[in-house]
Order: structure tokens, then C-alpha cells, then sequence
């Protein structure tokens, strides 16, 4: 498997961000009520296949990584912004998609059909 956001690979095995990187708590994985119904009946995208992509803090590669997606993820976009380029399977983007709190992918890594963006711009 490969791991992406823009970083070249170095070989070794992807390391897990934190002991419990795939099961959060209520506080971190909870929506505001607004956002959860606005979500709803939102779209899901599937990331590229054979990748797992970072998930970062932030809109670049030098923010803290949070997670990774696993190989075959589909992610719903809440919001998007403008941060570092990134290179990808889907071309040179500096669009980031919102999937979560404090939880951020390139949109190159993601196959949402469209150059451009798909949601709504995040507020700062």
C-alpha cells in the first residue's frame, strides 16, 4: 500500500498517528447538530484506490497528522480550502477537504469529478 498526501514514501510501514487512530471519542468525532443535519443526504467520495491518505490537522503537509484512511475509504466532504499544493492521482490541487473535525485531505487524493470545489468553502 501506498501512503499519500504529497509526501514521498519512504519504505517503512506506515505507523499508526496515535494508539487509538481508528476509533475516537464522542468529543473529536461529533458534529455540531447543524453540520450533522446539513450531512445527511451529503455525498460520499471514494479516495484513490490503493492509497492510504493522511489526514492532517490542517491544509498541508506540515500540519500534525491525525490519521490515515484506510486503502478503499470513501470520505463526505463538510467543507473545503485553499492550502499547500499537492500532487496526486487526480492532479495538482491546493483544494483540502474538510472530513471532520480538525480533519483535513488532499483533494488530489480524492475523486470528487470536478477540478474545482464541491462544497462549500470552510469558515475560518
Amino acid at each position: 500500500m501506498t501512503t499519500q498526501d504529497g509526501l514521498a514514501s519512504t519504505g517503512t510501514a506506515p505507523q499508526p498517528a496515535d494508539a487509538d487512530a481508528g476509533a475516537g471519542d464522542a468529543a473529536t468525532e461529533a458534529a455540531p447538530a447543524a453540520f450533522g443535519a446539513a450531512l445527511a443526504g451529503a455525498a460520499t467520495y471514494p479516495v484513490a484506490p490503493g492509497y492510504r491518505v493522511n489526514v492532517r490537522q490542517g491544509a498541508g503537509t506540515n500540519t500534525p497528522l491525525v490519521r490515515q484512511l484506510p486503502a478503499g475509504a470513501r470520505v463526505q466532504i463538510r467543507c473545503q480550502q485553499r492550502g499547500q499544493w499537492v500532487v496526486g492521482p487526480y492532479g495538482t490541487s491546493n483544494l483540502w477537504d474538510n472530513i471532520g473535525p480538525g480533519e483535513y485531505v488532499s483533494d488530489s487524493y480524492v475523486h470528487t469529478g470536478s477540478s474545482g470545489m464541491v462544497a462549500p468553502g470552510c469558515l475560518s
